[in-house]
């Protein structure tokens, strides 16, 4: 019988934003998800409000990106698995 075991590498970057007090989970835009997308999102997983998910929206549109939360490293490592298996590009800085 064999196993199979999926390994993940870290970055030094990676590993020294666990040292850190506070991390920034930021949204990246991308040319696949939709506005409404995005906003769903949001409001699903993050519990934003309508108005302020399509304000971050139009902000990830207009300037690249926007850092939508902040926290712990293991709590940012949580959400940006989350809303990359929506399909959004998130890291943490």
């Amino acid at each position: 019988m064999s196993v199979e075991v999926e390994t993940e590498a870290f970055t030094l970057e990676e590993i020294l934003a666990v040292t850190k007090e506070s991390n920034r989970l930021i949204l990246w835009n991308d040319d696949t998800n939709t506005f409404d997308h995005v906003i769903e999102c949001l409001m699903y997983y993050l519990q934003y409000g309508e108005e302020e998910a399509a304000r971050i929206a139009w902000t990830v549109h207009n300037k690249g990106k926007c850092a939508i939360l902040e926290g712990t490293y293991t709590e940012m490592e949580v959400y940006r698995k989350i809303l990359k298996s929506e399909g959004l590009t998130v890291s943490i800085e």
